[in-house]
């Protein structure tokens, strides 16, 4: 067996995902590119007359589309291409000239929201009951003029938009520093191996079996971004205040209801979700105990967090097999939904074999008018299956909101994007659960899903939590100072991880090491969406066709209306407790599964 990684142009085609459905080659996609780069500056002749007739408004919104449509076909297919082997200087260049068009009509396309929430909303409402065509634009423009009070004089716009560059800066200040100004030590792994250390050498040597390797890494780690801690806090600051300000000038209550108003998404659904996991924390104590008696340590540390409790088990499981696998975990979801995941592996949906050059990682991608795309790099192991079902989730998602919407409602928004490709994962779980009475089996898939609910659901509510601590202080004119936000952090992981844990003092500064608290009030999307999933994945497997058929409905639905809706039509109210209550009584209930089956 060769240690080389084969070529691109060494993978059988068959192997490979199949794009002429976008352009049938690099000559088709040429032609569009200059089509489209004459065609775009027409949307002139409707600067200032958009709101002439019912006809002019009609024309104007579907030039809209098409253009976008066309320009986001040239930029799928090029990045497409070009992750398959990033050392392609053509697709590369391609992609760029994409980025670039794109950004050059999203410019000459700017005056159309403000021209449109400038006008009298009555006219727009009437021009809807005049012309049939434009009644389906219902939804899109309730979302519109909805932030109309959000938006200021022409002249003020003009200034923000100038300003949301540089006020945009400090996640990028954050990344090059971390990434390439910081320097990290050496640490060893098991072996005695030297390397330097990086967040994903780190990643990994948390999960090593040697507590002694995984302290070493923890220690370096957390010392290296705690004795930067006053540049990284005066960095986080910045962004706090950016996102402060920009909420302050634009009217909102605060940098969290502006970041919640776009989906409308009502702020007591983040109380919510914080408030129901603090009053579930002795779930997670539980599960810290656990951890300590099962991994036999006299005392438990945080970075004992991620090694396995049980061994990866012996099983591969070949790219055939996992499609026999998936296909028969996703039956409940009924012979339609199966028979489209039949149709990503026979149509080539997927490009999965690894080769030389192939960007890392998994994503499902593509547009509306294109096929769903998988990319992996495939490896025989049963975190890749789960992987694959995942990434099926998400594109069986894109499938149907494609295949049955508008394209102005051909997409959908992130507070519901993980939750087909989590239900997935958690119909997988069953799937092994029953499929697989092994000891060693059961116990891996157990470890498998309780570690992903710490992760997902009690981790990221901490992130949460602590997000909105950054920005409510920053409002209470509290100083963000390095000092200030290690003390804070250190006692929230005490409140969330319990008495059982040792804590080193070191956890403080974990604060410095997580990108997502430049993002936005975007993490807890991560713990809702996984509780949605949970109770979803229940009606699914209740045999209850009308819960399968509201959550088919679910993925239907795209942007059609506002999230929190679209899933309270599939059977979860994310306005309530019940779901996030439901995902932690499934994890106590595993707990305890796994704690029995490993004393026996």
């Amino acid at each position: 067996m060769s240690v080389n990684l084969p070529l691109r142009a060494d993978v059988p085609v068959k192997e490979t995902w199949d794009l002429t459905g976008i352009y049938e080659n690099n000559e088709a996609w040429e032609t569009a590119y200059t089509k489209v780069e004459a065609q775009y500056s027409d949307i002139k002749q409707f600067e200032g007359h958009i709101l002439d007739s019912p006809q002019t408004l009609l024309d104007l919104l579907k030039f809209n589309e098409e253009i976008s449509l066309q320009v986001m076909h040239l930029y799928v297919y090029t990045h497409l291409q070009s992750d398959t082997d990033v050392s392609n200087s053509l697709y590369l260049g391609m992609q760029t000239r994409a980025i670039n068009l794109l950004t050059k009509i999203q410019a000459e396309f700017a005056f159309i929201d403000p021209e449109i929430l400038a006008a009298d909303e009555a006219l727009v409402y009437k021009y809807m009951s005049e012309l049939e065509d434009l009644a389906i634009y219902d939804h899109y423009f309730k979302r519109l003029f909805a932030q109309r009070p959000h938006i200021l004089s022409a002249r003020e716009e003009s200034i923000l938009a100038m300003a949301s560059g540089p006020l945009a800066l400090f996640d990028e200040i954050y990344g090059v520093y971390t990434n390439s100004e910081m320097k990290m030590p050496i640490v060893k792994d098991e072996n005695g191996v030297e390397m330097k250390l990086s967040y994903g050498r780190y990643a990994k040597l948390r999960e090593n079996a040697n507590k002694a390797v995984r302290k070493e890494a923890f220690i370096n780690m957390h010392e290296t971004y705690g004795s930067n801690k006053n540049t990284l806090a005066t960095v986080l600051s910045g962004n706090v205040k950016a996102g402060n300000l920009n909420a302050q000038v634009r009217g909102y209550n605060s940098a969290r209801h502006a970041a919640l108003f776009a989906n409308n998404v009502d702020e007591s659904v983040y109380d919510g979700l914080v408030n129901t996991v603090n009053d579930n924390l002795d779930a997670l104590h539980e599960y810290v105990d656990v951890r300590k008696e099962i991994l036999g340590l006299d005392e438990i540390n945080m970075y004992d967090l991620y090694t396995p409790l049980v061994k990866e088990v012996d099983i591969k499981f070949t790219k055939e097999k996992a499609q026999e696998i998936i296909l028969e975990a996703l039956a409940p979801l009924g012979e339609e939904y199966v028979s489209v995941v039949k149709r990503a592996f026979d149509e080539r949906w997927m490009d999965l074999v690894e080769n030389e050059h192939k960007r890392s990682g998994a994503y499902s991608s593509g547009t509306y008018g294109t096929n769903p795309f998988i990319l992996m790099n495939w490896q025989d192991s049963l975190d890749n299956v789960y992987t694959l079902a995942h990434e099926l989730g998400h594109s069986l998602h894109s499938y149907y909101t494609r295949k049955y919407q508008p394209q102005v409602y051909g997409n959908y928004s992130i507070f519901v994007a993980e939750v087909a490709s989590t239900t997935n994962e958690q119909l997988l779980t069953d799937y092994f659960l029953k499929k697989y009475p092994e000891k060693e089996m059961q116990a891996y898939i157990l470890n498998h899903y309780l570690d992903g609910v710490k992760g997902t659901v009690f981790r990221q509510t901490q992130f949460a939590e602590f997000e909105h601590f950054l920005y409510t202080s920053d409002q209470n004119n509290v100083a963000l100072t390095g000092e200030m936000l290690t003390e804070a952090y250190l006692e929230m992981n005490k409140k969330y991880y319990g008495e059982t844990m040792t804590y080193d003092a070191e956890i403080g500064y974990e604060w410095a090491l997580i990108p997502h608290f430049y993002y936005n009030y975007y993490v807890y999307q991560y713990a809702t969406g996984f509780s949605a999933a949970t109770a979803l994945s229940l009606n699914i497997l209740s045999n209850d066709q009308a819960k399968v058929d509201a959550y088919i409905d679910y993925l239907k639905a795209g942007s059609s209306d506002y999230p929190i809706n679209v899933l309270k039509k599939a059977g979860v109210d994310m306005n309530s407790a019940a779901p996030i209550e439901a995902t932690i009584k499934v994890f106590r209930e595993r707990l305890a599964q796994l704690k029995d089956l490993l004393s026996k």
